[in-house]
Order: structure tokens, then sequence, then C-alpha cells
């Protein structure tokens, strides 16, 4: 186990460690001591490492992950995981707006609640949040999985392509062009693996599924309020 010290030994220094662990690597497991609230903690990794961070941390934890597994025991700010290609990301605690921006590729997990704009023009990302999630999440999902083990809050998928949104809880309101659709077999198989990866006991069964109606890929004047 490498450990760093944040408060001793500085952000610019703890990236710049972490970055530089190439795939070859026996350097595997590191642990980041005293985040204290820093921003863009463990940011552009690219190798099989896993780095705990024992505390909370602020904005863009994690951004631009690959192959790497970071876990925060703690909170985050907004963010996290933007723009993540592969590997996972595990919040212990809750995580501010926008997390898993633009994910492309990996697993987001989130043990607490999350806020507005979770998943935002999310392109395949897996995000599994076990708590509720806030407003306009989803907005303009391209690709993925969206898991919510609680409630979805005001406008859930507006403007959604093709991403799958699951949630176990109420939702407030669903956004524009977003419908629940029929929950089939092939999504209960992919909606259970993925709940057994992120540590979740909910039951499958127990979710709805909404995705989108398709009515804005091409403009068309009937429509225009909805855009």
């Amino acid at each position: 186990m490498q450990s760093y010290d944040v408060a001793a030994d500085g952000l610019r220094g703890l990236n710049a460690t972490l970055q530089a662990q190439k795939q070859e690597t026996n350097q595997t497991r590191w642990e980041v001591v005293n985040p204290k609230g820093s921003h863009a903690i463990a940011v552009g990794l690219d190798a099989p490492i896993d780095v705990t961070v024992k505390g909370s941390t602020g904005y863009y934890c994690a951004g631009m992950n690959k192959q790497a597994t970071v876990r925060v025991e703690g909170s985050v700010g907004p963010g996290v995981a933007e723009n993540m290609m592969s590997g996972t990301v595990i919040v212990d605690g809750d995580a501010s707006q926008y997390a898993g921006a633009t994910g492309h590729g990996g697993l987001l997990v989130i043990k607490g609640n999350a806020s507005s704009r979770c998943g935002i023009s999310m392109k395949g990302i897996d995000i599994v949040v076990h708590g509720n999630i806030g407003h306009m999440s989803a907005f303009m999902a391209q690709a993925g999985n969206l898991v919510v083990c609680g409630d979805a809050g005001d406008a859930l998928g507006d403007s959604l392509y093709e991403a799958k949104l699951f949630v176990r809880g109420s939702v407030k309101s669903l956004g524009a062009d977003c419908i629940e659709k029929e929950m089939r077999p092939e999504h209960l198989e992919t909606l259970g693996d993925l709940l057994s990866r992120a540590g979740s006991d909910a039951r499958a069964e127990d979710f709805r599924r909404y995705g989108s109606a398709r009515e804005l890929y091409n403009f068309d004047i009937d429509n225009a309020a909805a855009y």
C-alpha cells in the first residue's frame, strides 16, 4: 500500500504520481489521506490501480478515469467521474451536481444521494445511485444505464436518446420525450448485474424502466414547443 498525504505534499504531486503509473506498475494500491475537500483529486488516471481517498473531495474527483478503481470514503463535489472512460468509481457518501457527466464507460457507484443533472449527456457509462437523484438527471443521455434505488426529481430523462433509466422509487416528473417502457427479461438481467456489481441488495423486479419516445430525433414543427 502506497500512501500520499495531500496536506503535506500537495495536490499537483498527487496527480502527477498517480498519472505516472502505467500498465505494468507494481504499485497497484494507493491511499490518499488529508484530501480536505481538494478539487480534481485522482484525475486522468490510466492504469489498473486501486486508489482510496480517505475523506471528502471537491469538484471533478476521478474525472477522465481509465482502468483505475477510485473509492472516496466521504462525499464528493460537482462532476465526479466526469468524462470517465473505464474502470470503477465508488462514492461512499453523497455526490453533488452532474455526477458522471459525459461518461463514456466504466461504473460509477454512489452509495448516498446524487444532486441535479446526474448522468447528464452520458455516453455509455453505467451509474448506480443507492439513494435519490435530483432534477434534470440524464438530460440528453445518449447511451449507458442510470440506476436509481430511491426517487428521481423533476424532468428525468429530458431530451433523452438511447440511455436506459431504471428507478425503484417515485419520479416527480418526466422530461420532454421520456416515457415509461416495458421491463423485458434482458433489462432485468442487465439491471440485476449492475445492482450486484454496485453492492446493492435491491431487487431488479422492483424497478421501472424509462427511455426515449424518439419523437425529438428529427425536427418537427408540431413538436416545436418541446425543443
